[in-house]
């Protein structure tokens, strides 16, 4: 499953913007490290489902239909706050990028409305820096990095001394257990130009170089610039966009997307995630209190922002950054079932790259074995293992076993 990271100092919304992706309860409050530890839960990525281009109704068992749409699971990790040093393991510096660096993609909170200084502490709108606070944070994640690979450097050395590995496969010995892989290695050498250097001559620049390029490349990242709706936040955002580009930022209200997320559950409103709109269903069992809120949302969000960037922060860090496409398998690909009579049952969020014979190994090892080839339940024609999915295909996957 693919995980996303929530990363940021304190008091900028992280947990805020985790329960309403989520639902869960993690503690909320306006302190340093109110999050000691990693909160992980599942949210959605959020893309139209086939059922309506089939004209079929679904029976989805790993993912949720809803109103045409596909909610498909993802991993999300809420991390502790991070502060200055945390690379060297000041505060729980060591805890935080640790867990960081087993995502495969990044949402960096920040608090747009300049509420929190350089310490994380709440301070008078305005006053703070977001973007210092995204180069801050960006720094201690290169920082660590260069860390890890100053300490595997004489593991690098004896591996291409002894001529047992090549540059890319020494490097990336040092970079286990990160979801760092071959392509995101070779992807920063060849940024930097350094795949034709010996790694002895690097110097402290060249180093540094090919960190940033992998921290990119490895961990792609989006801004989330969280509290748009408070008076001071526009023109940070503003200033955000045009200093971190081509990094995407997008404006969000954690607090609003959790009111109508909470009002959802409890029968208050219709909404659903992602959507430009939300409607009160009976606001004569609404308080005064809970009126004010759900008028404020619509008022200070959605008729300036049109939603409140929870679900897009995550459908661009899953299809934007990660490039992901949704593949439905079934097993009888006129009736677009499975054995049990299932329709359209699952989705698998797959690399752009991926082929049939990756997503015979995503269902199941054994059937990669065996794979013979696919058909495509669109034009009933045979797909080789090596055929490249695209987004929204539906295939049927062959297998010895399934022979005759």
């Amino acid at each position: 499953m693919i995980r996303i990271g929530i990363i940021g100092k304190t008091n900028t919304g992280k947990t805020t913007f985790f329960n309403a992706a989520t639902l869960l309860n993690a503690e909320i409050a306006n302190y340093p490290f109110t999050t000691k530890a990693p909160n992980y839960g599942i949210g959605y990525a959020r893309t139209f489902c086939v059922c309506r281009e089939f004209n079929v109704k679904d029976n989805p068992r790993n993912s949720a239909c809803l109103e045409g749409f596909r909610f498909i699971p993802v991993e999300i990790v809420d991390l502790p706050g991070l502060i200055k040093g945390a690379w060297a393991g000041k505060g729980l510096g060591n805890q935080f990028l640790s867990v960081a660096a087993q995502a495969d993609a990044l949402l960096h909170v920040v608090d747009v409305s300049g509420s929190v200084d350089a310490e994380g502490k709440v301070c008078d709108p305005g006053t703070g820096d977001p973007i210092r606070d995204v180069e801050d944070i960006e720094e201690e994640l290169i920082l660590w990095m260069i860390k890890i690979l100053e300490g595997k450097r004489g593991q690098i050395l004896r591996l291409l001394e002894s001529r047992r590995s090549r540059l890319k496969d020494a490097l990336l010995t040092a970079f286990t257990g990160l979801r760092i892989n071959e392509f995101h290695i070779l992807s920063a050498l060849k940024a930097t130009g350094l795949e034709e250097r010996k790694f002895q001559e690097w110097s402290p620049e060249d180093l540094r170089s090919f960190v940033i390029a992998l921290r990119r490349i490895a961990k792609p990242t989006v801004v989330v610039a969280n509290k748009i709706d408070l008076p001071t936040a526009n023109e940070n955002y503003e200033r955000l966009i045009a200093k971190l580009s081509p990094i995407p930022v997008v404006p969000c209200s954690a607090e609003a997307e959790l009111v109508l997320r909470r009002a959802e559950q409890k029968g208050f409103v219709k909404y659903l995630p992602g959507e430009e709109d939300f409607k009160v269903l009976d606001s004569s069992v609404l308080t005064d209190k809970q009126k004010w809120a759900l008028e404020y949302v619509q008022q200070k969000v959605f008729s300036r922002w049109m939603r409140t960037g929870v679900q897009f922060a995550i459908n661009v860090a899953v299809f934007k950054l990660l490039r992901m496409n949704a593949v439905y398998p079934v097993e009888d690909e006129k009736s677009l079932s499975d054995h049990d009579g299932n329709v359209l049952p699952d989705v698998f969020l797959m690399p752009q790259e991926a082929t049939v014979a990756d997503l015979a190994r995503e269902i199941h090892s054994d059937l990669a074995k065996t794979l013979l080839h696919a058909i495509d339940a669109r034009t009933g024609l045979k797909m080789p293992k090596e055929y490249v999915l695209r987004d929204r295909d539906v295939i049927k996957i062959v297998a010895t076993s399934r022979r005759g």
